[in-house]
């Protein structure tokens, strides 16, 4: 039981919780993968121009960068536009007001646009870490 619970636990630390955000599954193809599926919007009309981000750094909207609660500071993900199948790597260097609002990440205002036109405001998107 002990060995049980350790195995489960290193698993839970590994994905950082990402098994239970959104519809996570197994991609096709590749061995354990894993994915989420949920609502994108975007940030960086000037409410945090100048001011820091969750890991310290200062937010530059122009950086491809997001903010999310369920992957750790400096990982790598890859974020794929549903609709159009677009997609943009970014950095996670923020936590933001995602989780509150019910939405799986909040991007850059320039990884937004790289995948979506901005007068969208919401997009559906497929996320995956990608290191």
């Amino acid at each position: 039981m002990k060995k049980l619970l350790t195995i489960l636990l290193s698993l839970y630390f590994t994905f950082q919780g990402s098994l239970f955000v959104g519809k996570a599954g197994v991609i096709e193809g590749t061995p354990a993968r894993l994915y989420s599926i949920g609502i994108a919007s975007f940030y960086g009309n000037g409410e945090k121009l100048n001011k820091f981000t969750a890991n310290g750094e200062i937010f530059n909207p122009n950086d491809l960068t997001c903010a999310s609660w369920d992957y750790p500071f400096n990982t790598m993900l890859k974020v794929t536009n549903l609709a159009n199948n677009k997609f943009v790597y970014v950095r996670v260097n923020d936590r933001g007001a995602n989780k509150r609002l019910h939405r799986l990440i909040d991007l850059s205002k320039k990884s937004f646009s790289e995948i979506a036109n901005l007068e969208q405001g919401l997009i559906k998107v497929k996320v995956e870490r990608s290191n």
